[in-house]
């Protein structure tokens, strides 16, 4: 089983920044493969990881740069959207955290908000990487729902400043912020496993079985699919 996942180009990725993605992937089972944009991409992979990081390029939506959007990965950019139209082609399945929610959501048709109104209460850059900032409400009957149980109200950690506007194309949304209603999870039902979260679980595994379940449920997916 072969679980890829893009680390960002050099000038906007650090050492350390893909640690809690692997504690989670090797938690659940997993020996992840990271890649850079500079490496080829590997033929065939059993699981897509997208990770968080830099601001996608607006223009890949049809937008100018908003003055809080940070510089773009562009070829970080590239590489993904074409794996994720490989993922989705061949049934591989995706998570899609942070960024990658984004980015997933880009590659299907959709936009994002450039600079939420409400930046303060979703970018909150605490000591604690795994600290509680919000709750989250999951719809009931999504696949993620099923997999953080039900009723889905999930005590989340947040640290973005951009996030979903419009979803995309056989995208549902199965999670809002209850109290602005940011957009906060999305997936494909007509897939084995595509799901997009807007929160950092992978610092939140180690302690919260829930969202541990949520890379555990991924990697049996992966499994599936050898």
């Amino acid at each position: 089983m072969k679980v890829i996942a893009v680390c960002g180009s050099a000038g906007f990725w650090t050492p350390g920044k893909s640690a809690p993605y692997e504690a989670a992937l090797r938690q659940a089972g997993v020996e992840p493969l990271f890649i850079s944009p500079s490496d080829p991409p590997p033929a065939t992979f059993s699981g897509l990881l997208l990770m968080g990081g830099s601001d996608v390029n607006p223009a890949l939506y049809g937008e100018a740069h908003h003055p809080e959007t940070g510089p773009s990965d562009d070829a970080r950019d590239r590489l993904e959207l074409a794996l994720i139209e490989d993922a989705v082609r061949r049934d591989v399945p995706i998570l899609a955290i942070c960024r990658g929610a984004q980015i997933l959501n880009v590659q299907h048709g959709g936009t994002l908000v450039q600079h939420l109104a409400a930046t303060a209460r979703h970018r909150v850059k605490a000591e604690n990487p795994g600290k509680v900032i919000h709750s989250v409400e999951v719809e009931r009957g999504s696949r993620l729902a099923s997999i953080v149980g039900e009723p889905s109200s999930l005590d989340v950690n947040s640290r973005h400043h951009q996030a979903i506007a419009r979803a995309g194309h056989e995208l549902r949304i199965t999670a809002r912020d209850p109290e602005d209603g940011t957009i906060e999870a999305v997936e494909r039902t007509d897939r084995r496993f595509v799901i997009g979260v807007q929160w950092h679980p992978e610092n939140q595994a180690n302690r919260d079985v829930r969202q541990a379940k949520l890379f555990q449920e991924f990697a049996a997916a992966a499994r599936s699919r050898d």
